[in-house]
């Protein structure tokens, strides 16, 4: 192994300006500091999906419980049948296992009993099903969801303004310049910041603070659920250097693979390779990159708002589709998907020029197709209309299991009519979008 890396870890984490650390550091830094070091949090809420559920259900906690099956609404023929009691009070023994589910969905979430089996998130429902059979299985609600989602970013925003949003269950937060933010290394503040959302949604979350957001990230994971990790700088060889290689957030299952092949298992192993040999074997930008993760080198800034690069919606059917069998089904969910796109567009004050689709056969192969047109547009007829050529560039001979619409190079709705006002576009008849012409 590698000798200690603390006199690099140290000059690299340090903000300008401060005054340099001493080599070692207690586990509790006093409230009184005399220096101010970077501190970064990832929150991530705890099974969020199936917390949300479990609110509605509390009957069901401590037992084993997936999210996911599309839109099965097993949940609301449940309701009816004990119309006559509260929801708190429908029996466990009411609810469909997941040995009993058919179909393709894939589990969006799972409580941490089911995840014992080992049971996760994105796995297939029927191999889900092999490992818990006698898992609760619950749709998800995601207009309940992303309710809850705006409560809880709500409660971190009020407390520590600077907030990344990475998804509708996770979050970055720079705490360096909060008040707290520096107490106990942020674990004062991760505290309030866990209190906050408790009393507002009755949901928990784990929250890992730490001098960068790739070390973070890993440190939110470290003690779940419900708990706070604090990383220091000096603590990258004894917490970051014993886990696998797949722990570093944007190493996946190729380069596990890969670095497995070469005899490299752990995140220390990486970090003991010369930059040379990781340039080598995984091309100069990636080389490099691995070698600074591998140390805990991270300078991403937390960005308050970014700006997305496309919008899209997609669906996976519950059985295969036939482009001219099952044209008129096809047809619908494919206008659905559009107007969907274009309600999103609307709501978030976005217009696009690029329009794609996507389409998944039967043998899993992925086609996408786009054009881009010469203005920016959200209405659902045009969008709807130049997916359909795109549609009719790819081959539609067999067996459908995904259909997905796409609107990219998007601007701001304002900025795109502050510019100058656009020449007015001539409606096209719509044609029938699966036959091929």
């Amino acid at each position: 192994m590698a000798a200690s890396p603390v006199f690099h870890l140290v000059s690299w984490f340090r903000l300008p300006g401060h005054c340099a650390a001493g080599a070692a550091r207690s586990a509790k830094i006093p409230d009184a500091v005399t220096e101010k070091l970077r501190r970064i949090a990832h929150l991530d809420m705890d099974a969020f999906f199936a917390s949300v559920e479990l609110l509605r259900y509390p009957q069901l906690r401590g037992l084993p419980v997936v999210i996911g099956g599309g839109r099965r609404r097993v949940d609301e023929i449940i309701r009816e049948r004990y119309a006559e009691r509260p929801l708190s009070e429908i029996p466990p023994e009411a609810f469909p296992l997941l040995k009993d589910y058919v179909g393709r969905g894939v589990i969006t979430t799972a409580t941490y009993p089911a995840r014992v089996f080992g049971v996760g998130s994105a796995m297939g429902m029927m191999k889900a099903a092999k490992l818990a059979p006698d898992a609760i299985v619950l749709p998800a609600d995601f207009d309940e969801v992303r309710r809850v989602s705006r409560a809880f970013k709500a409660v971190i925003r009020d407390i520590a303004p600077l907030v990344e949003d990475r998804g509708i269950d996770e979050v970055y937060i720079d705490f360096t310049d909060v008040p707290g933010g520096q107490r106990e290394g942020g674990r004062v503040l991760a505290r309030l910041i866990q209190k906050g959302i408790f009393e507002a949604t009755r949901l928990t979350c784990s929250i890992g603070v730490a001098p960068n957001k790739l070390i973070a990230k890993m440190a939110s994971e470290f003690n779940k659920p419900n708990g706070i990790s604090i990383v220091f700088e000096e603590d990258v060889q004894a917490k970051m250097w014993p886990l696998a290689v797949r722990k570093i957030n944007g190493i996946g299952p190729k380069a596990e693979a890969r670095l497995h092949k070469l005899g490299v298992q752990t995140i220390g192993e990486i970090a003991a390779k010369d930059v040379a040999w990781l340039v080598e074997n995984f091309g100069r930008s990636t080389g490099h990159w691995m070698h600074h993760a591998a140390w805990g080198r991270d300078d991403r800034p937390v960005v308050t708002e970014s700006e997305p690069v496309s919008m899209s919606r997609e669906t996976t059917f519950d059985r295969d589709l036939h482009a001219v069998r099952d044209r008129a089904e096809l047809g619908a969910i494919f206008t659905q998907l559009c107007e969907h796109v274009a309600e999103d567009l609307r709501r978030k004050g976005y217009v696009g020029k690029t329009i794609g689709i996507k389409l998944r056969y039967d043998d899993f192969r992925i086609a996408t197709r786009d054009q881009t047109i010469g203005h920016f547009t959200d209405d659902p007829r045009e969008i709807r209309r130049i997916a359909g050529q795109c549609l009719k560039r790819v081959p539609l001979d067999q067996r459908l299991r995904l259909l997905g619409v796409r609107v990219g190079k998007l601007a701001r709705t304002e900025e795109v009519a502050a510019i100058a006002a656009a020449a007015p576009c001539v409606a096209e008849p719509i044609p029938d979008l699966f036959t091929q012409g």
